[in-house]
């Protein structure tokens, strides 16, 4: 599941998993989530929901996930 995020509704900042650099407060970004996890994704007693893996991105480090080693 892949959902954009405005600047204005970031008030964190968070780490980009496709380059490894800071996504600062009032950054246009996505948050990606698998839509359904795999039972290897969590330990046999987490009860957590996919939304528990998702991932802030920048936009272009997304669309270039295919790309990067």
């Amino acid at each position: 599941m892949v959902r954009p995020l405005p600047g204005s509704a970031t008030g964190k900042t968070y780490r980009c998993p496709g380059c490894d650099h800071e996504i600062r407060p009032g950054t246009p970004h996505l948050v990606t989530w698998p839509a359904y996890t795999r039972a290897s994704d969590l330990e046999p007693w987490d009860t957590g929901s996919a939304a528990d893996l998702r991932r802030h991105w920048h936009t272009a480090c997304w669309r270039a996930r295919g790309r990067r080693r």
